[in-house]
């Protein structure tokens, strides 16, 4: 069994939802031989990440930059995590009230010095929350689970 691990920091009602969409998706029906599994951010650790096969992060953007819980997450696990996860595959969900443009660059930057590959372009869920946040989220956690399963990724 394979394992996708959705790490975020979910401090709103909507966040929670999106990352509940993520789940959702991940754990379809279409979808055997992946087990998905949140891990809130401010408790996930190197073993989590060196445990799977593939990550989703997840972070609302506050002041143009990612969480204070992701961020926590990369400060408690980069060298633990450095020489153990070259070429993890991931992928990232921004919810930003704006732009997201910072959030994306400082995430970036962070998985580039980890050496993580992203396997798709950042979702940036922009603006006034909407219920079609919902779907691209249960998308992204179904994408991730079948790109995992099938051995794509």
């Amino acid at each position: 069994m394979k394992r996708l691990a959705i790490i975020a920091h979910a401090p709103s009602p909507n966040i929670k939802r999106m990352i509940n969409a993520v789940l959702k998706g991940a754990n379809s029906d279409e979808v055997n031989g992946v087990e998905a599994i949140f891990i809130p951010a401010l408790e996930a650790k190197a073993e989590d990440v060196i445990n799977a096969d593939a990550l989703i992060l997840a972070t609302p953007e506050n002041l143009g930059y990612m969480s204070g819980g992701l961020k926590d997450f990369f400060d408690r696990n980069y060298y633990p995590c450095m020489d153990k996860t070259e070429a993890m595959p991931c992928a990232v969900l921004i919810r930003a009230g704006n732009d997201g443009t910072g959030t994306k660059r400082a995430i970036e930057s962070i998985l580039t010095g980890l050496r993580w590959k992203v396997v798709q372009q950042p979702l940036i869920c922009r603006g006034d929350f909407k219920e079609e946040f919902i779907n691209q989220a249960e998308e992204l956690g179904l994408f991730m689970a079948a790109s995992l399963e099938a051995g794509i990724i």
